[in-house]
């Protein structure tokens, strides 16, 4: 059974994040360090939003361009009591396009941000049922952006932002029962301070504090081969702003005024000793807020179906799909562009052999 019990969570996460709050992309797990021995993994997700609209000038077309996820993760048993986990992960990111030849009064416009993650968690089981774990997690970040002209208004503005990284800790623990294959495990991450280099005009550096965040994630049996599972992802986001200091850009980028919560719950069903499969519905309320026009969307509601085949030699190959209804939006004045009715599909596989 407990080879099973973490095949619920890595079906939930083989697809990442679609349009989650904030720059929310990987959820940040760390269910890596729950596996067995000695275990390493790869991932990869594909997620294509659909997301339009319609204000000022006409309408927008799709702006929000496909983009792939990346991950890595290697965990070593170092005794019967201590286990050392590397985990490699694109954990924020945003990318925004208005370049779509229409007449919207945003046409030109489009923002990026990219980011790459390194946590080094260490864990140490206090006895069979409760443990903690903790460590330093390093991420580094780089964006560009490009503002239209709006007549009257604001003129136009271009930069791109040279990466910076910060480090931050990792810190939780854990509560499992084996025998009914129960694991309920918190985790804090801290927030982390960046200041980019600007190239815009008159700009010297863009800064930034990712913020502090909480996963909760749990599972458990519910029936012979049967396990229900889910997690809470909760996001200080409200104050969050990306600040340009050119005097062309008197206000954030991007601020956000509200946390964020998503919730995700799920049943796995174990088929054969070898074949599981899972169906997760994951939600995220909707604020009823403007939002800022290099985010048009409010809250989600998504749901994913998975597999995972287990081979003898101990390599395991999971996939998932996932549907997301896109929460309907109105951004924020002066343009007070509408989008409606907008959905995303993310696809995901994962690798992960146990040695």
């Amino acid at each position: 059974m407990k080879k099973f019990m973490t095949a619920g969570a890595a079906l939930l996460m083989t697809t990442s994040i679609a349009t989650a709050g904030g720059l929310d992309r990987s959820g940040q797990g760390i269910g890596v360090i729950f596996e067995d021995g000695d275990y390493a993994e790869l991932s990869f997700g594909s997620v294509s939003p659909d997301v339009s609209g319609v204000g000022i000038g006409g309408t927008t077309g799709n702006v929000t361009p496909n983009y792939m996820q990346l991950g890595m993760a290697y965990k070593t048993q170092l005794s019967d009591q201590a286990s050392l986990a590397i985990i490699y992960d694109q954990p924020f990111g945003a990318q925004v396009d208005y370049d779509t030849g229409s007449t919207y009064i945003l046409t030109t416009t489009s923002a990026k941000v990219e980011s790459d993650g390194v946590t080094v968690l260490g864990r140490y089981e206090i006895n069979p049922n409760f443990s903690f774990h903790g460590g330093l997690r390093y991420v580094q970040v780089e964006g560009t952006y490009n503002r239209a002209a709006i007549p009257g208004i604001v003129p136009a503005y271009q930069s791109d932002y040279s990466s910076d990284s910060g480090i931050g800790y990792v810190i939780g623990g854990a509560y499992e029962r084996e025998d009914i294959a129960l694991r309920l495990a918190v985790t804090y991450s801290s927030e982390i301070d960046l200041e980019l280099g600007s190239s815009g005009f008159g700009s010297t550096a863009l800064t930034t504090t990712i913020p502090e965040s909480v996963n909760v994630d749990f599972q458990t049996g519910i029936a012979a081969d049967t396990l229900l599972f889910g997690s809470v992802r909760y996001v200080a986001w409200d104050g969050f702003k990306l600040i340009d200091d050119s005097p062309l850009t008197p206000t954030p980028i991007v601020e956000y005024d509200d946390d964020v919560y998503t919730y995700t719950l799920g049943v796995g069903r174990r088929i054969t000793d070898q074949l599981s499969a899972s169906f997760a519905i994951g939600y995220e309320n909707s604020t009823g807020e403007t939002t800022g026009n290099l985010g048009p969307t409010d809250g989600f509601i998504s749901y994913q179906i998975g597999a995972k085949y287990t081979m003898d030699n101990g390599v395991a190959i999971s996939g998932g799909v996932r549907y997301v209804d896109i929460g309907d939006a109105v951004t924020d004045p002066p343009v007070g562009g509408a989008f409606n009715d907008n959905d995303a599909i993310a696809l995901g596989l994962k690798i992960g052999y146990s040695f």
